[in-house]
């Protein structure tokens, strides 16, 4: 979808949801690595602005799990109102009916603050080492939070519960379009190794799916939101803390694509099992499986950056990380025995 195109919906959108002489204005694409998302104010008559963000599915595309944009609508709403630290989301539609985008579409509250993109901070981000540190443990603290969420009484009609074998075989078709044939043959391999050594009793619940300081928002050092729900679910939790264990082994990066002062496994398995009561001794588990799903996802995108069809070069910079991650995986689960 074009600028122009989300230019002209929104115009009749704040005309008709809005009234009143609102105004649209500062239009912009995001530029994070969530699909269709674009930043905008809302000027009321008075000149009060209020900044907010929307997102659209591709055009085309089956509304399923990340291309299912308006299933976050209730679950920010439900999160929202626990008292959890996420964006309100004001207006939303499912239908594709509507006259300003003939699309779903979430619009949410755009919150203070600034990402932390552990590998490249943006511009401003403050890269002291101290700083940097409590970025990490504060999104460790917020993880704990959320997984506390009770899911079952704020959202129990939202998404039926996820299997771990389902959670592993499901990226059998995405990993089977990685543009190196020596990638298919590794994933099949760590998809059979975990397959063959899936835990017992591990917590069910809400997941965000891509949890990491670069999809939190701090203000003036304090973690004040957490965005990009698209990977979200209801499932094994622990993949939210083998997803940050991934994120902070430098073993599975390459020079100049390391992870900026991360605070060190033990840290992260302490801080969240001490406010959870979690065994930490699943978790090593979870993050084979973590390494495993973010290699198969980079399979996919590798090539759509390659190929034109999504230009985005950071997949470029995880596309080296691709038979790492493969092989970190596999040495996890071989070390659980």
């Amino acid at each position: 979808m074009q600028l122009e195109e989300v230019r002209e919906g929104l115009t009749g959108f704040i005309r008709d949801e809005v009234g009143n002489g609102a105004r649209l204005e500062a239009l912009t694409e995001s530029d994070g690595h969530a699909g269709l998302t674009f930043l905008f104010d809302i000027v009321e008559a008075g000149g009060a602005r209020k900044p907010y963000v929307i997102k659209l599915p591709p055009r085309g595309v089956r509304r399923r799990g990340n291309t299912d944009v308006y299933r976050q609508a209730p679950l920010l709403r439900a999160l929202k109102a626990d008292g959890l630290p996420v964006p309100g989301v004001p207006w939303a539609r499912e239908d594709e009916s509507n006259s300003w985008f003939g699309l779903p579409f979430i619009v949410m509250e755009r919150l203070p603050g600034h990402t932390f993109f552990v590998w490249d901070p943006a511009p401003g981000v403050p890269r002291e080492r101290a700083v940097c540190e409590r970025y990490w443990e504060q999104a460790v603290a917020t993880l704990a939070r959320l997984h506390a969420f009770d899911w079952r009484r704020h959202l129990p009609d939202w998404e039926e519960p996820a299997s771990l074998a389902h959670e592993i075989t499901r990226w059998e078709r995405v990993y089977a379009q990685a543009p190196e044939p020596d990638w298919v043959t590794a994933a099949a391999a760590t998809e059979q190794a975990l397959l063959d050594s899936l835990p017992d009793g591990t917590p069910v619940g809400l997941f965000h799916g891509d949890f990491q300081p670069g999809n939190c928002l701090y203000d003036d050092g304090a973690l004040c939101g957490v965005i990009d729900w698209e990977l979200s679910g209801i499932g094994a939790q622990l993949l939210d803390v083998g997803w940050l264990l991934m994120i902070a082994d430098s073993s599975i990066w390459t020079p100049g694509w390391m992870p900026l002062h991360p605070i060190g496994s033990t840290r992260i398995v302490d801080i969240y099992t001490r406010a959870t009561g979690c065994d930490d001794a699943l978790i090593p588990w979870y993050q084979a499986l973590a390494n495993y799903r973010l290699a198969c996802i980079a399979c996919l995108n590798v090539k759509l950056h390659r190929k034109g069809q999504r230009h985005d070069p950071i997949w470029e910079h995880n596309g080296r990380s691709v038979m790492p991650m493969f092989r970190r995986a596999r040495a996890l689960v071989a070390e659980l025995g």
